[in-house]
């Protein structure tokens, strides 16, 4: 039987490839053009292995993540806590991860692993299958919405810190009516808009935020008990 020759790269290639790529230079820059350059390859070669850069886009955004470290002892609050903050920080260490197209459930085996890794975490709570799923999808959802607004709202800061503090609350008493607008105009008059902004805010937003989220699960989990 007479063998083919042996191909000269394969999926896991093309994949390393273009996150290099989009490492360098951000997402908008991986085509399977640039990427077969990358790879000293013909642009038709890589077709052999990645259908299309759909697909190629989605093999970037499972192996993009770190493998999810693991879980600390604790409580179910306290290692969903861990999970989601790692997540965070394995998001911000490729913010293009965040423009990859999002066509269905995790299928990818770091996708998976990070999903079991939540699911653990979901151990010993009186929570079913389903709504152990849907505590994971929801807390995934929060994270993803976090961290784009923390990165796009970084560098915003990064440009014009003066912006997010009394800058910000002088222009809303300019802009804002109280008459269409009261709810807002009695946050405005609190004075909690009247301090200057710090770096460190955009992660105090983050633990309020995922506290709340804390909370949640946890008074469902008190009437499931009852």
């Amino acid at each position: 039987m007479k063998r083919g020759r042996k191909p000269t790269i394969d999926a896991a290639d093309i994949t390393r490839a273009a996150i290099a790529v989009a490492d360098a230079e951000g997402l908008a820059a991986v085509s399977m053009a640039r990427v077969a350059a990358e790879l000293g390859n013909a642009t038709m070669a890589l077709y052999r292995h990645v259908k299309s850069k759909d697909e190629l886009l989605t093999l970037m955004g499972d192996a993009a993540m770190d493998e999810p470290p693991p879980l600390p002892d604790g409580d179910w609050r306290e290692r969903l806590a861990f999970w989601a903050k790692a997540v965070l920080a394995a998001i911000c260490k490729r913010p293009w991860f965040l423009q990859i197209p999002v066509s269905g459930p995790p299928t990818g085996a770091k996708s998976l692993a990070w999903f079991d890794s939540a699911l653990q975490a979901l151990r010993g709570t009186p929570l079913d299958a389903g709504e152990k799923v849907g505590v994971v999808m929801g807390l995934m959802t929060f994270v993803h919405g976090e961290a784009r607004l923390g990165l796009t709202l970084a560098r915003g800061f990064e440009d014009n810190p003066a912006a997010f503090g009394r800058q910000y609350g002088q222009a809303l008493r300019e802009l804002v009516d109280p008459r269409r607008m009261p709810a807002v105009a009695e946050v405005i008059d609190s004075g909690v808009f009247d301090t200057e902004a710090e770096a460190g805010d955009v992660e105090a937003d983050f633990d309020f935020g995922l506290h709340l989220f804390m909370e949640g699960i946890a008074a469902h989990i008190d009437r499931k008990r009852a």
